[in-house]
């Protein structure tokens, strides 16, 4: 019970950022979608899925690895560290220039002629990025939650700021007369390039005071120390290779996959800038799951070691779904005003219909990530390549097959059915290896009422704005009745027990 507390107190601090943090990040599709055409969202959809894919190239499993070697091999924390951080920076070096250098070919493969520079600083990015990742996870396993919380949030206020600064007031100062077009060499026909300087201007300001809070390392390649973690995180490379495919690829191919006037009035690019911006709404769900992660990967590692962990990760496992999937309906049967408020422009919602799918596909993200732990103590990480390699031969198979018939869901569809053979796999291997007391028959049912409902309050109209909102948040109060009904035994075990006189 009192680890169950630890790792929700940890949750809740992680949340608090990720949540507040993305909160105000996704509210900025407000402002895309309102200064920037279809066809720039188009471009920030494929780039930013082009950047999801690369950082797992970048960082290839090395944060899993550091916890691993850190807290189960008996090992210098300190050593590990300096390795770590040394090999990452090493490879980065590498990786970016080839990159940079590579910018304008891939500019004219993926159809951006002239626009190289989107692409070098694409590589700034990702290479500002991977050498941040190991000092921010150190952080994380010294429990140092509000240095992390607060430094992420400074940096999503900082790429706010700029975007607001690039995309709305000089435009504006432009329009009065206050400034010139050209003023600092500020450009009008520009949309991506900005949400991309922004980035890399935020991401860049913060790297000395996130190496300063995790410790200044010493470079160091001890081969003793590097070939073990190596052989480790090859795998995980792989799997997030793959599983980074599931998730971003039907955002970076949609455009591509889509035949031409699939949606009248639409180009493909503007069609994916469509596509990309209802994911945007399904990101409440993934918000969750990043703060989960960041507080439940280091935290399963340190209990690995106790006889009782199996327990313990079945109860957290069943908590999640029941959160998660509360969440899910909570957001699909209130999309009738919040699709709206987001997306402003007309043409955005025809695609909110995708968004209940969306969530789910996330939601099974995160219960493979709890599945996950069994080969990441056993050391068994080879399994998680093909587990993931499975899914996203799916994945590409559902984007090619029914994205030129369905549009839209066509893309959900290999979002959700990716993730959930992916679960299928990692559980039946898991429970062979590892074997974890989970509720799978109840789990099942929460997630197949919980969809089954989404969907019922997306689709319930009564005729009246007032009467459907009060309508479809019933089926809210009407899950939590359901779950209360079940699981009251386990709600009772939770609360304080009174003192007898």
């Amino acid at each position: 019970m009192s680890n169950l507390k630890k790792l929700a107190g940890q949750t809740a601090v992680y949340g608090l950022s990720s949540i507040l943090g993305r909160s105000i990040n996704f509210l900025m599709i407000i402002v895309y979608t309102e200064y920037l055409s279809k066809e720039a969202m188009g471009s920030f959809t494929s780039i930013y899925a082009l950047i999801g894919f690369l950082n797992i190239v970048f960082t290839y499993g090395m944060e899993t690895t550091f916890f691993r070697f850190t807290t189960g091999k008996n090992l210098d924390p300190k050593k590990v560290y300096n390795n770590t951080q040394s090999l990452l920076l090493t490879s980065t070096v590498v990786l970016g220039s080839g990159l940079f250098l590579l910018a304008p070919w891939l500019a004219q493969w993926l159809e951006y002629p002239g626009q190289a520079y989107l692409f070098r600083w694409t590589a700034l990015i990702l290479s500002f990025d991977a050498i941040l990742a190991i000092p921010f996870a150190k952080l994380r396993l010294e429990n140092k939650a509000l240095i992390f919380a607060g430094t992420k949030i400074f940096n999503i206020f900082l790429n706010i700021f700029f975007n607001l600064l690039l995309i709305v007031v000089f435009p504006y100062l432009i329009s009065n007369g206050t400034i010139s077009e050209g003023f600092l060499g500020y450009r009008s026909d520009w949309g991506v390039e900005y949400i991309l300087l922004s980035n890399l201007l935020a991401n860049g300001l913060i790297i000395p005071f996130v190496w300063w809070k995790a410790g200044f390392f010493k470079f160091q390649l001890e081969g003793t120390v590097i070939k073990p973690m190596w052989k480790y995180s090859i795998p995980l490379l792989f799997m997030g290779l793959a599983g980074v495919t599931n998730e971003l690829l039907s955002r970076f191919l949609f455009e591509y996959v889509l035949p031409p006037n699939f949606y009248a009035g639409l180009t493909a690019r503007e069609a994916g800038g469509v596509f990309g911006a209802n994911f945007k709404l399904a990101i409440l769900m993934n918000l969750v799951i990043q703060a989960f992660k960041y507080a439940a990967e280091p935290f399963f590692f340190k209990q690995s070691a106790d006889k009782n962990s199996p327990l313990l990760y079945a109860k957290v496992m069943h908590v999640f779904i029941l959160f998660c999937t509360l969440l899910m309906i909570a957001i699909s049967v209130n999309l009738e005003w919040m699709g709206p408020l987001f997306l402003r422009k007309p043409g955005y919602g025809e695609g909110l219909f995708i968004v209940p799918t969306l969530l789910m596909g996330y939601l099974l993200l995160g219960i493979y990530f709890n599945l996950s732990i069994w080969f990441k103590i056993t050391d068994q990480t080879k399994y998680s390549f093909w587990i993931t390699l499975v899914g996203a031969i799916i994945s590409i198979a559902v984007i090619f097959i029914f994205v030129p018939i369905l549009g839209y869901m066509g893309g959900a569809l290999s979002t959700i059915l990716c993730y959930f053979v992916m679960c299928l796999l990692c559980y039946l291997y898991g429970q062979k290896y590892y074997p974890i007391p989970y509720q799978t028959a109840k789990g099942l049912f929460y997630l197949l009422v919980s969809f089954v409902i989404s969907y019922l309050g997306f689709y319930l109209d009564l005729g009246e704005a007032v009467l459907n909102f009060f309508a479809k948040n019933s089926l809210i109060f009407l899950y939590l009745g359901l779950i209360f009904l079940l699981e009251k035994e386990h709600i009772k075990s939770y609360l304080p027990k009174s003192k007898k006189l």
